[in-house]
């Protein structure tokens, strides 16, 4: 097995994506691990800097970005920024281990790009839009506006889907995992 590779995993809300990763990440065979996302938001009641996240102020990022240090950011709203630090990858991967990166789909490409065959980048699909509709009212989490916002933008991300190494359609859970898993042990086995 050769460690220090990148496995990009990215999917439209509500398609299983993070439910697929913590099953997938418990193998420890495969040498997974998160990559910690660095972000300007404050941290939340109980969360510490460099476990859940990078706290920095928009300056420290701004500057970060100026100076070339992520393989990939965003600003989610007005001076609120998340992203993925070059060194958190460098991290993981002198430790022995394959980086786990649970990014948007823009993010991921963008990363696919700047490591070309060093990363694996996966798409995890839901098996339609009116499934993948369904799924998200089940929630009982979001107003039918948001759920009708996250659905457009899925019909968007879907657009970028022929563009991942690998795709995913999460129908039935288990053997979404299942497949997932076999393709990430199949790249870490290279």
């Amino acid at each position: 097995m050769t460690a220090g590779k990148l496995i990009i995993i990215s999917a439209p809300s509500g398609s299983g994506k993070s439910t697929i990763i913590n099953e997938v990440i418990k193998d420890e065979s495969l040498k997974l691990e998160f990559s910690i996302s660095a972000t300007t938001r404050p941290p939340r009641r109980g969360e510490t800097d460099g476990v859940n996240y990078y706290f920095m102020t928009p300056d420290e990022f701004k500057a970060a970005i100026a100076a070339d240090e992520f393989a990939e950011y965003q600003e989610v709203y007005e001076g609120r920024f998340y992203g993925t630090l070059k060194r958190e990858i460098e991290r993981i991967n002198e430790e022995g281990k394959n980086v786990v990166l649970d990014i948007d789909v823009l993010g991921g490409i963008n990363v696919k790009k700047m490591y070309g065959n060093h990363a694996l980048a996966i798409f995890i699909k839901p098996p339609s839009i009116d499934i993948l509709r369904h799924r998200l009212l089940s929630r009982g989490t979001d107003s039918i506006e948001e759920i009708e916002r996250r659905v457009s933008k899925a019909e968007f991300e879907l657009g970028y889907a022929d563009q991942y190494d690998q795709q995913v359609v999460n129908d039935v859970l288990r053997v979404a995992i299942d497949e997932t898993h076999d393709i990430i042990r199949d790249f870490v086995n290279q």
